[in-house]
């Protein structure tokens, strides 16, 4: 096996482990039924991945989403009805990357990007840390601090863990723990098969040995409520059974192109996100097309809508798993949606033995990469310009959830970028005999009028004034205007101006 290809094997693999859970959480979450994570996550995984341009990012149901889900399928009176809306968001999508939309995804400040991934490897951790102690009264794939499952938010879940501590989930928590330390450390001194093995299936394995004959062994039982719960038997027609036929009469019903609306552009704006912050991830440093990215999440989309599943977009969540497990290709993404499609239709029954605390280590440790201490020093010692937005951004995100924590990071981001296009957009000196030079030193803009007013009118009676443009630049009409009623009141407050043009000119001086 090609060491690419076999990487892209390994990661396949952990991405399915991570993606199996939220694929069920998030459909729990959103009040759909389970079968429609599982397809979200098939074509996300299969269809997605073929069509996108990055060849990292991996695509399924999103948790961002499970609201928007959740208040639709009540508004247009039933989730057949809510998969025309699925439908028809796919579509917006299309259209969306035909008008090329996607260049929107190129003006998120680099700060904001890595503060959303710290933000969400916190997460992770935070909301790991209640599975792992055995605590399972929220959705795996849960995001937003205030939980609406159980009405507990991201801290307060932690102390109710204490609580409810389960000997059995944590043993396998830690056993998982020291599987995925020991076999990572050592599995590439025992031979290329043994390589070619992710240390995150070895731990699975290990949980499900452990829960299933050696705690038997020892009187022990892990309750049903802790392990994974898939909502198929087995076989090609059970899962043909599971699908949910869209409701095609919600066509003649307002509301759900309302929905439709917001799940594209909700979804849209998700999924450029995480297109972004893979790029920033990739070692290779690729730049995905994002115009394409929205192609790929409209056509996923038609079709998750037509089978019966999920809204869809690029989740950064499997996308940071696939990269963490070594993924180089598309390849990775595209074998994780196959792995579901078998594990629904193969050996479902083998899957649901799987223990969700196992599952949880997988996440915590994703989690700790994206927000190793080594990521906030290198941003602190960038300056604040970069340091304010990115912690602003992880809060915001940490305590309210992904969207609306990157509305504010981006906010506090172009707070500081106005801070620095205001700096040093002009000088103005003089010397003692009232001679007083005013220089453009860079492009300016209406930013920069409230800065030229101050200097003008500091300048005293009888004053010298020098204008100089600083060579080819760009001077916004409100500075223009601004300079022009100074010149032409100058005169009466005993000033006199000199420019390298005449004043009738000088409109046009600063133009060029």
């Amino acid at each position: 096996m090609k060491s690419g290809l076999g990487a892209d094997f390994r990661a396949s693999v952990v991405v399915f482990l991570v993606a199996l859970p939220l694929c069920l959480g998030i459909a729990l979450a959103s009040g759909a039924p389970l079968g429609a994570g599982i397809i979200a996550g098939i074509v996300g995984g299969i269809i997605a991945s073929t069509l996108s341009d990055s060849r990292l990012s991996v695509s399924g149901p999103a948790a961002g989403l499970a609201i928007i889900v959740a208040r639709g399928v009540e508004e247009v009176g039933g989730f057949e009805s809510f998969c025309v809306a699925v439908f028809i968001s796919g579509l917006i999508q299309i259209v969306l990357s035909r008008l090329k939309a996607g260049v929107i995804g190129n003006f998120f400040p680099a700060s904001v990007i890595n503060g959303m991934l710290s933000a969400i490897g916190l997460i992770l951790i935070l909301k790991q840390i209640p599975h792992a102690l055995g605590l399972d009264t929220g959705f795996i794939g849960s995001f937003e601090f205030f939980q609406l499952e159980d009405g507990e938010n991201t801290f307060s879940e932690i102390f109710r863990a204490f609580d409810a501590f389960d000997l059995e989930c944590v043993l396998i928590a830690v056993s998982s723990f020291a599987v995925i330390k020991v076999w990572d450390r050592f599995s590439s001194k025992m031979g290329k098969i043994f390589q070619n093995v992710p240390s995150a299936l070895v731990a699975v394995a290990f949980g499900m040995v452990l829960s299933e004959l050696i705690f038997q062994y020892f009187g022990m039982e892990l309750d049903a409520r802790h392990k994974v719960n898939l909502p198929f038997s087995g076989g090609f027609s059970d899962l043909a059974r599971g699908l949910v036929k869209p409701d095609w009469g919600a066509l003649q019903n307002p509301t759900t192109y309302l929905i439709a609306l917001t799940i594209a552009m909700v979804g849209s704006l998700e999924s450029l996100l995480s297109v972004d912050a893979a790029d920033k991830l990739d070692p290779k440093k690729r730049n995905s097309s994002k115009n394409r990215e929205l192609l790929a999440q409209g056509i996923s989309n038609v079709v998750s809508g037509v089978l019966g599943g999920l809204p869809i977009t690029a989740v950064i969540v499997r996308t940071s798993a696939n990269m963490n497990a070594g993924a180089k290709t598309r390849a990775s993404g595209i074998l994780h949606g196959v792995w579901l499609l078998f594990a629904v239709i193969l050996f479902p029954s083998l899957l649901n033995r799987i223990p969700i605390s196992a599952l949880a280590v997988i996440l915590i440790l994703v989690g700790y990469k994206l927000t190793r201490p080594q990521i906030y020093f290198k941003l602190y010692q960038k300056g604040m310009d970069q340091f304010i937005p990115f912690v602003v951004t992880i809060l915001a995100i940490l305590l309210t959830d992904l969207l609306k924590g990157i509305a504010v990071g981006v906010l506090v981001g172009f707070a500081f970028v106005i801070k620095r296009s205001n700096k040093k957009a002009l000088i103005m000196v003089n010397d003692d005999e009232k001679n007083y030079l005013i220089r453009f030193m860079k492009d300016t803009s209406f930013l920069q009028k409230h800065e030229l007013m101050v200097c003008l009118r500091s300048i005293p009676s009888g004053a010298v004034v020098n204008v100089d443009g600083g060579g080819d630049i760009h001077v916004d009409d409100d500075v223009v205007g601004l300079l022009e009623d100074f010149i032409q009141g100058a005169e009466l407050n005993g000033i006199k101006v000199n420019v390298k043009k005449s004043k009738a000119a000088i409109h046009r001086f600063f133009k060029e």
